[in-house]
């Protein structure tokens, strides 16, 4: 049995400070209290809360929905490689904008792209 296996249920916050979604573990607790956590599609606020293996979470990451699935319960916080396989990614794929900028340089626009930006008007 090797120790990923070892560990039937995990504290919420705790598992997902150790997959490395959130930098600090009183970051994913605050998350978990603020009402922001799903659990199996749940709203959780108790960061107690005892996850295992085959649950969903359900969180928003930066402006990103996160729809994960337990895979395994780690037993430290180690190298972003071993967080990795102890979930399975399930969230939508991000939209891809239709339009990019007409000028795809940073910074001010040149007086060129000043000129189509107003045709576009």
């Amino acid at each position: 049995m090797s120790r990923l296996e070892q560990i039937e249920k995990l504290r919420v916050d705790k598992w997902l400070w150790q997959a490395r979604f959130f930098k600090t573990r009183s970051l994913a607790s605050k998350v978990v209290s603020l009402d922001h956590v799903r659990i199996n599609s749940k709203k959780m606020t108790k960061p107690s809360y005892m996850v295992a293996a085959g649950d969903v979470l359900t969180f928003a990451q930066e402006k990103r929905i996160r729809v994960i699935e337990i895979r395994a319960l780690g037993t430290r916080r180690g190298p972003a490689s071993e967080a990795k396989k102890l979930y399975l990614d399930r969230s939508p794929e991000e939209e891809v904008p239709t339009n990019p900028t007409i000028f795809g340089r940073k910074g001010r626009p040149s007086k060129k792209d000043r000129r189509a930006i107003a045709r576009l008007q």
